[in-house]
């Protein structure tokens, strides 16, 4: 627009002739605003499009997932023995095993004695208190025999603080306003470290990591820790990389729609657990399901994937097992 105007205003006619710019004053914004281009002809299309960009695997769709900690799964906490219960798994229905880190878990403040396991030393190493890698591909090859996908828990915020990234990329990390290490910010996660994902070195790494565990080790994808802490065009990005080794099913540990465009193909629904406690209590009707269902059905896109469930391990922590 401020070309077209700058190039029409040269000088201008008047009833005394041509009249210099300087002498138009206020005129010059007047016709600044009123300079139009000429009406194009309308191309709008209202064709619906569809708002989920990703691509379903078709194994994901209407799939039942059951999340395995394998240090408490077996009396052995390893996944040798846990693997001799796949095919029981397998007859629940189960079509995706979702398991929990299986990275060596940070010592230097570590909570408890066993520690957190989504507090990772190493995004490319297994705890042997679980096996070996090859204990792990041969539970994932078994599942895969029983027609069921393997995903895998990723922590990318956050780190342990004695990941061997602090020492060989300090300056990965967020700091605090001492130029300290800080755990997430307004969280008791003290046993775990900030990444900086405004860093592409960063993104570079934590990329190179998650398309490791799929095309070698053969994870079918991941269910993301706290994924709305990780900036959403770093998902986004990744997705492409994975897909272009294998298609993958994504799972967000988050619950807002923009997830669901690039990025994953499913996200928490936590507004069922939410209704379904106090029902099983007895403190509500079954009528509590009314505000879950009114907002799944008019506010989330229709290919958008959404989380059920009965039990998971942040809700066996707060608020006890299904029985209780």
């Amino acid at each position: 627009m401020r070309q077209h105007s700058h190039s029409l205003l040269p000088r201008r006619l008047s009833s005394k002739g041509l009249r210099p710019l300087s002498a138009l004053g206020a005129a010059v914004c007047l016709l600044t605003a009123c300079v139009t281009a000429p009406a194009a002809p309308s191309s709008t299309d209202y064709t619906p499009q569809p708002y989920v960009q990703v691509e379903h695997p078709n194994w994901s769709q209407d799939a039942v997932i059951y999340q395995l900690n394998t240090r408490q799964f077996t009396a052995e906490g390893t996944f040798a023995a846990a693997q001799a219960h796949l095919p029981r798994i397998a007859e629940l229905g189960v079509d995706i095993v979702w398991l929990m880190p299986i990275h060596p878990i940070g010592e230097v403040n570590r909570k408890g004695s066993l520690g957190s396991p989504y507090s990772v030393k190493d995004y490319y190493g297994v705890n042997p208190e679980f096996g070996t890698l090859e204990d792990l591909k041969a539970f994932i090859d078994a599942a895969h025999a029983e027609d069921m996908h393997v995903i895998l828990d990723w922590v990318a915020n956050h780190t342990a603080w004695d990941n061997p990234l602090t020492t060989s990329h300090p300056d990965w990390y967020e700091r605090d306003w001492n130029g300290e290490f800080q755990p997430p910010l307004f969280t008791d996660w003290n046993d775990v470290i900030d990444l900086d994902f405004s860093q592409s070195q960063v993104r570079e790494y934590m990329t190179d990591a998650m398309v490791y565990w799929v095309e070698d080790v053969g994870f079918d994808g991941f269910r993301a820790d706290v994924a709305g802490f990780v900036p959403l065009d770093f998902w986004e990005t990744l997705r492409g990389e994975l897909d272009a080794v294998q298609p993958v099913f994504m799972l967000a540990e988050w619950s807002t729609r923009d997830m669901h465009q690039h990025a994953f193909n499913a996200t928490y629904s936590w507004s069922w657990k939410e209704a379904m406690q106090p029902i099983a209590r007895g403190e509500a009707g079954v009528g509590a399901m009314r505000g879950h269902f009114y907002n799944e059905h008019n506010s989330w896109p229709r290919d958008a994937y959404r989380l059920i469930y009965t039990s998971n391990h942040d809700q066996n922590a707060w608020d006890g097992a299904a029985p209780d």
